[in-house]
């Protein structure tokens, strides 16, 4: 990768990134993808005694139909349980398709079952945990949450199935997202500083723009 490529990259991940601290909490709350880390770090969490369920949240979204065989939250529910986990602590939804969608569906299920976590964990990608905060708490005002996401740097997130490439235009999407979305009230309003946008610019000028979405007018 460039150098100039990197350092604009850089910047905007450790924007999205949010350091919170964990602290013991009533759920903790996976946001499934196509990153089976982030359900290696919801087991650990749970393991570390620090809520008393888990409930995985997706379907199939643009990166996973037919990757898994099955909804995301149902194969993170088998890597959770596979590392010990107790299945009667797991609850899934396996319907949402997006970010609005996780917290809709999941706010339904937790209310089905008379549960009313008011603090949470929520589990994420790196890259999308600015913009899950954004949406949780539009989505789900009133509710104290903690986000976190796998502890791993810029340099060693990609893998075999995802590509330096793949991460920006990933992110830059997301990005996006968190600047144009509250106008339409799907999120809470979040200050992207003059030189995180400038960085987007420039990615997005040099091609980085498989992930965009129209926000004409």
């Amino acid at each position: 990768m460039p150098k100039h490529v990197h350092v604009l990259a850089k910047k905007i991940w450790d924007y999205h990134l949010l350091n919170q601290t964990l602290e013991k909490s009533d759920c903790i709350f996976v946001l499934c993808s196509n990153d089976v880390r982030v359900a290696e770090h919801a087991a650990k969490i749970y393991l570390a005694g620090y809520a008393p369920y888990i409930v995985f949240s997706g379907g199939e979204g643009e990166l996973t139909k037919g990757l898994f065989g099955c909804s995301e939250a149902e194969y993170f529910a088998h890597v959770a349980a596979d590392m010990g986990v107790p299945l009667e602590k797991i609850l899934i939804e396996p319907q949402s398709t997006n970010t609005g969608e996780n917290v809709q569906f999941t706010r339904e299920l937790l209310e089905s079952k008379d549960l009313t976590p008011n603090k949470m964990i929520l589990v994420q990608k790196p890259f999308m945990e600015r913009r899950t905060f954004a949406t949780f708490v539009r989505q789900w005002p009133g509710k104290e949450v903690i986000v976190t996401s796998p502890d791993i740097s810029f340099d060693e997130y990609p893998n075999e199935g995802l590509s330096y490439s793949d991460v920006i235009n990933v992110m830059l999407g997301d990005l996006q997202r968190i600047k144009y979305y509250p106008q339409y009230g799907y999120s809470i309003p979040q200050d992207i500083p003059k030189d995180v946008w400038k960085a987007f610019e420039c990615l997005v000028a040099l091609g980085f723009d498989e992930h965009l979405v129209d926000v004409a007018g």
